[in-house]
Parts: C-alpha cells; structure tokens; sequence
C-alpha cells in the first residue's frame, strides 16, 4: 500500500508551492451539488476534466491539480484527511457532494463508494445501461468514513466515483496532460451518464 507524503493540506503547502507545484480551480454554484476532484491534474489524470465536465454549468465545481514536473503522486492526501480550506467550505456547505477519483488497473470499471444510496442506485443503473463495469472496491475504499470529503456535505452522506486507469485512457488521445486536451467520444457518454444518474429528483 502506497503511503502519503504529506499528512493534510498544512504538511503540503508547506513543502510545495501554489501555482508552481499545484493549484487550486473553484467555482461555485447555488443547487447545492459539488463535483471535486480532490486528486486532480496529474495527481489522478483526468479526474478534473471528468469533474468539470459532470458539473457543467449546473453544479459547483472544485479541484486540487498537481502541476510538477513530475513525481505528483507527491500531492496526494487520501481523503479522510483531505481539508484544503476552499474544498472544506465548498463540501460543508453542499447537500451533496460526488468525488470524482482515479483507481488503478487496466480493466473499464467504475468502483463506486459513498453513502448517498438514491444517487449510488442512479449511477449504477446509469453505468450498466451504457454497458460499463461497476464494482464496490475492498472496504477500506469504499468512501463509507464518516471523514471521508465526500460525505462532509450538509446530508453526511456523500458519493465516491472511482475511474479505472483502463477505462479513464478512452476518454483522452492519452493520459498526458496534452493528451487529456483531445477527448474521445467515450468522455461524453460516460458524462451523459453520469450527469443522468446525479440527478434529483
């Protein structure tokens, strides 16, 4: 198991420098549904696309991009200890919260976690109609912490979307930060399903 470097965002910004080795994309919007992406950039490479796009014009939006050079795994704090200030006050003020995360593997599966059953229902028949994969991971995954990001919101109950590598790589020319400027035609149907099962009724 691969360990953090840093124990939460204060241990970070004090080793790594804003707009140089990460940054920070916010934009909110009244609804009450935030899209993050607390792994994005190339931390978990095309996260933050995939989170932008679910939020749309609709949905609040945040992400905390790794942008080095290289070794950005570096930037990564796992989400129970996840507590950027801006990420922090989008989510508690949200009722609720979808986090957009990568996984590895090279197989097309979405894995997903959180407590937010309505909307887990949604999503998993969303993902089947469009004939992708969807699993839970091991329990240590599954976003069910009550400290988890994801279920900080107002309803304490929140959604944890996890893209296989396998499946994140269609969506792109690659997986490079060039690569994830061309998106495929899987990108917009996998955001079509998404957004079709985000929606409350």
């Amino acid at each position: 198991m691969i360990t953090d470097k840093y124990r939460n965002f204060a241990d970070l910004s004090g080793s790594e420098r804003l707009e140089r080795d990460f940054r920070i994309r916010l934009r909110e919007r009244p609804g009450g549904i935030a899209i993050i992406a607390p792994h994005g950039g190339d931390i978990e490479p095309g996260t933050s696309e995939i989170a932008e796009a679910v939020a749309g014009n609709e949905h609040s939006f945040y992400a905390f991009e790794g942008i080095k050079p290289g070794r950005n795994r570096d930037l990564h704090i796992t989400s129970t200890r996840f507590d950027e200030p801006r990420c922090t006050s989008l989510v508690m003020a949200a009722g609720r919260v979808i986090a957009i995360h990568g996984a590895e593997g090279g197989r097309e599966t979405v894995f997903l976690g959180g407590f937010d059953e309505t909307i887990l229902r949604r999503l998993h028949d969303s993902f089947t109609d469009m004939g992708i994969s969807v699993k839970r991971h091991r329990p240590t995954m599954q976003g069910i912490a009550e400290a988890n990001v994801c279920n900080r919101a107002r309803s304490h109950c929140g959604v944890q979307l996890e893209v296989s590598r396998g499946l994140r790589r269609t969506f792109f020319d690659s997986l490079s930060r060039e690569g994830r400027e061309s998106k495929t035609m899987h990108f917009d149907k996998f955001i079509a399903a998404v957004r079709a099962g985000i929606v409350v009724l």
